[in-house]
């Protein structure tokens, strides 16, 4: 029986799977910059080209967490709708980088993560 505290609770959920992804994408991308071993191939050494790299996916992620955010703050399911799409998307892009480094970690991760956020997404979708 659906009762009227469900939207809240789908808004709760959809804002908690939200945010986990956008900051954990953030941290990843920051850790580029900071500890490029942890998210370079193993073996590899971090360059100014790699270093260059780690700074577009700062600029892609940190915009995307903070906007996120600002929709979860504001209780705004119609943003978090769109903004939790573009976040499931880019995981799933992530995860296909992950398969071509031959990295089970960096595919299993996101791809996760991707699935989580469709999920959210869906349930959201409930209250629009």
């Amino acid at each position: 029986m659906i009762t009227a505290s469900a939207p809240a609770t789908r808004m709760r959920l959809a804002s908690a799977i939200t945010a986990l992804n956008v900051l954990v994408a953030s941290g990843f991308s920051i850790a580029g910059i900071f500890k490029p071993e942890y998210v370079l191939p193993a073996g590899s050494v971090q360059t100014q080209a790699s270093f260059i790299f780690a700074m577009y996916a700062v600029a892609r992620t940190l915009p995307l967490a903070v906007m996120a955010l600002a929709a979860i703050y504001q209780r705004s399911p119609s943003s978090l709708n769109v903004l939790g799409l573009l976040a499931g998307f880019i995981q799933f892009a992530d995860g296909a980088v992950g398969l071509y480094q031959h990295d089970i970690g960096k595919t299993i991760g996101p791809l996760v993560l991707g699935a989580l956020q469709m999920y959210a997404v869906s349930i959201l979708r409930k209250d629009l």
